[in-house]
């Protein structure tokens, strides 16, 4: 055992000295153990020589760059090229958008946690924070859910003030007369508005997400920035954008709509333009837009615009009144308020001055969508998703202390308890990454790995909280009506799961796919070798990558074998949180191997092993959520009231992800790299983590049902109506009031138990006569009853549920129709 312990000293020592002398420390480390090898095995002398000398023979290829391309990386670039798989335009467009920010950092197995603090924590400037205290906050109050449900449109004084107070303008600059709001502001006033309803916040999102305010600011020619831009921004402009079709849905870039140049009359005058036809569905905004981004493919069979026939997918900005143009019809999204619906024209004429950006820009449009993408899809969801979240922690903890089942509060019981918690943690886990998130897009970040995972994660826990919310709830929350707070956001989760990208197929073609490609230091540079036929440029990258992957695997397995104890972290982060920080490193380490193994020996077949890459995605995906989590404990003041927030959401994060190494090592196809990488790498000392206490889980499910500045923090932002006549109003007086009389309950049971007063039998229904009683024999106060009277009557309003009038002559009507009466 001491012998094998001692020659893996070189080896791991050459790896982990990898990236400043990196032959050199190879070689060495090599020379090294064949010499201790020798000695400790008694070769003799001739042989020792020999292989010596063969092996500084071999250095002297690697030595000199000539040789070690001619004779090693000559014949490895040629493989490499002919198994590099065709890869299209679109293709590469998309997966050359963006940038890479923190998920760079995790990927490559070195995370450098002083950059993740150094990263500012947003923060609203003044003007900022007025509109959301102000104008946000007045339209949520105009705004009533269950009457625009009722409509199925949200009232016109609505319309006009959304219009009239720069909501479809935030993203706009303030010199074409919008508000000019940062990427972080646009964020939390999506948050507020959907702690409310959707309807105000969708239609807000949209115009300020992907669309033709965002295309226009990036690629826009001066005249139509000049012409649409303060138009956009005084709301005298509704937009939309139509990209899906009923053919091409997550598959984007497949789209058959097409556009063919040709000449036609336009404004009296023969022009170069385009026939476009097109078939498009799901268009947010589209039956009320008075216009919107068109995307289709562009054709030049006749050569008019030069030699390129297939010019490529286009963007323009189509008038909703443009002669040919079929819009104003409806889709119902679970039966949700905000508009949405179908596009459609055949033949449409339109001048090239339609293209976005001009007649240069045609062709461009996927390049288009794909860097302006991240910025929407980090911003949209993340943020509607966080406010439900809000929401129904808000809401539903409140409801949990104030609802009585078997004389007890229902947040008292351990199983409403772990609904209670993942509700707490989740909200507070998915709110720290929509504001980092969004903090990188302020910081000149399009991140567009990141924007993939905060729409994935933060989507399927929101289903995760309105689901545990529902539970909770019970039968309040499954009767629809006005006093109903959570029943529409069940209805309407499906919806963010499904757009900007299926959740199911983001996870197991994107969040790796996309990542392995954009993330890893060395393999972009490698297909852009292989594509170029540039074999310097390889020979570089290759063996850059070779030293990086052993490298990895030394760190994780040193890391694993000392359980990362003595993994360095700043100094100044919360003592508290150092072990996380640790393993995170730990892990960053072992995923940056296994991403690498795995894309080693399955390489292109990788795509297609779908559920190995989707847990790969995971892994990547949890370290950002932990990161940002970590980010949060930090930048709030390391609030040692949240900490239970905090630990509860590391240690799910941690879990699951150790949970994503075991499945794919558990499916690896490679059973001997599978076992290497379970017993020597991932888990040398077995898996560190299992599921969060029930401890921890009672702490975190405690911030929710008490009053308080853990609860306020958690929920910051969330619309709290004060008219006890709504839903959410009369649960926050409720609260209140029955923690206020959880003394009077107290007193009044010890006076039960000791035998000082007996309630006698309930003869009327009248649940509340027991109090009178208590008050008539002096058992309580007359104070002390005007406590437990406002309890109950606020009680009686939050766990009341809506019913409406029948027509009765309907169903008198429908008994009497042929056949139902001779049934009956």
């Amino acid at each position: 055992m001491s012998w094998w312990f001692l020659l893996s000293l070189p080896p791991l020592a050459g790896a982990l000295a990898y990236g400043r002398a990196p032959f050199f420390a190879w070689a060495g480390a090599g020379l090294v153990w064949l010499a201790m090898l020798a000695w400790l095995t008694h070769w003799p002398a001739a042989l020792t020589l020999l292989v010596l000398a063969a092996w500084a023979a071999g250095c002297a290829v690697f030595l000199s760059p000539a040789l070690r391309r001619k004779h090693v990386t000559a014949p490895i670039f040629k493989a490499f090229r002919s198994a590099l798989p065709s890869m299209s335009q679109t293709e590469k467009e998309a997966l050359e958008a963006g940038t890479v920010w923190w998920e760079g950092d995790l990927f490559a197995g070195r995370p450098d946690w002083k950059k993740l603090q150094s990263y500012p924590w947003p923060k609203l400037t003044e003007r900022e924070r007025a509109f959301l205290d102000n104008e946000t906050e007045e339209l949520c109050r105009m705004t009533d859910d269950w009457d625009s449900t009722q409509r199925q449109d949200m009232p016109r004084e609505v319309w006009d003030f959304i219009k009239a107070k720069g909501f479809l303008g935030m993203i706009i600059p303030e010199e074409y007369g919008g508000k000019g709001f940062s990427a972080f502001a646009h964020s939390q006033v999506v948050t507020k508005l959907s702690t409310r309803s959707s309807a105000p916040a969708v239609t807000v999102m949209v115009p300020n997400s992907l669309g033709p305010a965002e295309l226009l600011l990036h690629y826009g020619t001066p005249e139509q920035k000049q012409h649409y831009l303060p138009r956009l921004a005084r709301g005298e402009e509704i937009p939309a954008f139509a990209l899906t079709s009923p053919w091409a849905g997550s598959d984007a870039a497949s789209i058959p709509d097409t556009g063919v140049v040709c000449k036609g009359m336009w404004q009296g005058k023969e022009v170069l333009g385009m026939r476009v036809s097109f078939d498009k569905r799901y268009i947010t905004l589209a039956p009320v837009c008075t216009v919107f981004g068109l995307a289709f493919r562009l054709v030049d069979p006749d050569g008019l615009l030069g030699v390129e026939a297939d010019l490529g997918i286009t963007c323009a900005l189509v008038p909703h009144d443009h002669p040919g143009v079929e819009i104003g019809r409806r889709h119902f999204p679970l039966n949700a308020v905000w508009m949405n619906g179908p596009v459609r024209g055949r033949d449409v004429f339109m001048p090239l001055d339609f293209i976005i950006g001009g007649p240069k820009m045609a062709g461009q449009g996927w390049r288009m969508l794909m860097e302006c993408l991240a910025a929407g899809r980090s911003i949209s969801l993340p943020g509607s998703n966080t406010g439900m979240q809000k929401l129904t922690a808000r809401a539903v903890g409140a409801y949990a202390r104030v609802r009585y089942q078997f004389k007890t509060a229902i947040g008292r019981f351990e199983g409403v308890e772990e609904a209670l918690t993942r509700i707490g943690a989740n909200t507070y886990l998915s709110d720290a990454a929509r504001v980092l998130t969004a903090g990188s897009i302020d910081l000149g970040e399009k991140p567009s790995v990141v924007s993939a995972v905060v729409k994935y994660h933060i989507t399927e826990r929101a289903r995760q909280t309105v689901n545990d919310g529902m539970d909770v709830i019970g039968g309040k929350g499954i009767c629809l009506g006005p006093q109903n707070f959570l029943g529409r956001a069940y209805q309407q989760i499906p919806v963010g799961i499904t757009v900007e990208g299926a959740n199911i197929l983001t996870r197991s073609l994107i969040l790796f796919g996309q990542g392995a490609i954009r993330c890893h230091p060395y393999v972009l540079d490698e297909m852009h070798a292989a594509q170029d036929n540039q074999l310097e440029r390889f020979d570089k990258a290759f063996w850059g990558h070779i030293g990086y992957t052993v490298s990895s695997a030394a760190r994780a397995m040193v890391m694993g074998l000392t359980g990362s104890h003595f993994v360095a972290v700043p100094a100044d982060v919360a003592p508290e949180t150092r072990r996380y920080y640790q393993q995170l490193t730990r892990f960053s380490a072992a995923f940056a191997f296994l991403a690498d193994i795995s894309m080693g020996t399955m390489g292109g077949a990788l795509k297609r092993k779908e559920k190995l890459s989707a847990r790969l995605g995971d892994i990547l995906s949890l370290m950002y959520l932990a990161s940002a989590t970590l980010r949060r404990f930090e930048a709030e003041g390391r609030q040692a009231a949240d900490a239970p927030l905090m630990h509860w959401a590391i240690w799910d994060c941690m879990f699951k992800a150790q949970n994503a190494f075991e499945g794919v090592i558990a499916n690896f196809p490679n059973k001997f790299f599978a076992m290497i990488l379970r017993r020597l790498v991932v888990f040398p000392l077995g898996r560190p983590y299992v599921v969060p206490s029930d401890r921890l889980g009672h702490e975190v499910a405690r911030c929710l049902i008490e009053p308080g500045p853990v609860r306020d923090r958690l929920t910051a932002d969330v619309f709290l109506p004060d008219n006890v006549e709504e839903p959410v109003g009369a649960l926050e007086a409720a609260l209140i009031a029955t923690v206020a009389a959880e003394p009077v309950e107290a007193k009044l049971k010890e006076a039960q138990k000791q035998g000082r007063f007996r309630p006698g039998l309930l003869v009327d229904a009248d649940v509340d006569a027991i109090w009178r009683r208590a008050r008539d024999e002096g058992v309580i106060s007359a104070e002390e009853y005007v406590l437990v009277e406002r309890r109950n009557a606020l009680r009686d309003k939050v766990i009341r549920v809506d019913d409406f009038e029948y027509d009765f002559g309907l169903r008198d009507a429908l008994c009497e129709a042929p056949g139902l009466k001779e049934a009956a």
